[in-house]
């Protein structure tokens, strides 16, 4: 099964509130221009990773998902756990949401 838009906000929650909240500053600092909310994110995120092969349930589990800086920028990185050998798998940083 692929990830979701919603597996991606309970990943940021279960990081702690400050990295949700960080994506919702992101997109409310910008006012009045246009940057993506938290959820546009989180779906990008979820078609990100289930591009690069992390969607397969079977395989992997989405333990949570970080914010990283700030205001202009928003860094992702999200740590998975891989099922069949339990080692932990941190993301590369990504940073494409201006």
């Amino acid at each position: 099964m692929s990830l979701t838009r919603d597996d991606l906000r309970a990943a940021f929650e279960r990081a702690g509130d400050t990295h949700w909240r960080a994506l919702v500053k992101y997109h409310e600092d910008a006012y009045p221009a246009s940057r993506p909310t938290p959820g546009d994110i989180c779906r990008g995120e979820a078609e990100r990773l289930n591009a690069a092969g992390y969607g397969d349930g079977s395989r992997y589990e989405l333990a949570e998902s970080r914010v990283e800086g700030s205001s202009p920028s928003v860094t992702l990185v999200h740590v998975l756990r891989d099922l069949d050998s339990g080692a932990r798998i941190v993301t590369p940083a990504y940073s494409n949401y201006e």
